[in-house]
């Protein structure tokens, strides 16, 4: 696998927590709403790597609990591929100040 292609998945791995976040904000935002379905997302890996989200209406109700914890698990996996996304990119920067030498 190629760098490049290592960082995509990572970049796709953020944006995939972007989209469960924004769901999760919906969630706590409109927890009190009557009516409000509670939005679940839905992660699968894409063929070409990397994964995608999937955002869905629940019959579920929103706890705040169960909010607040996929809030961390969301925050903590966007960390870790942005960590690999980084260093890819410093992985990258390295291959190619050597092929300048």
């Amino acid at each position: 696998m190629s760098i490049s292609g290592i960082t995509n998945i990572a970049l796709s791995g953020m944006r995939a927590q972007t989209t469960r976040i924004g769901a999760i904000a919906n969630n706590v935002a409109n927890g009190s709403t009557s009516d409000y379905a509670r939005l679940n997302t839905s992660l699968t890996t894409v063929a070409s790597g990397g994964v995608q989200a999937t955002v869905s209406p629940t019959a579920s109700d929103v706890d705040p609990a169960t909010e607040l914890t996929d809030l961390i698990e969301a925050a903590q996996a966007y960390k870790a591929n942005a960590v690999v996304f980084e260093t890819g990119a410093d992985m990258w920067e390295m291959l190619m100040s050597i092929k300048r030498d």
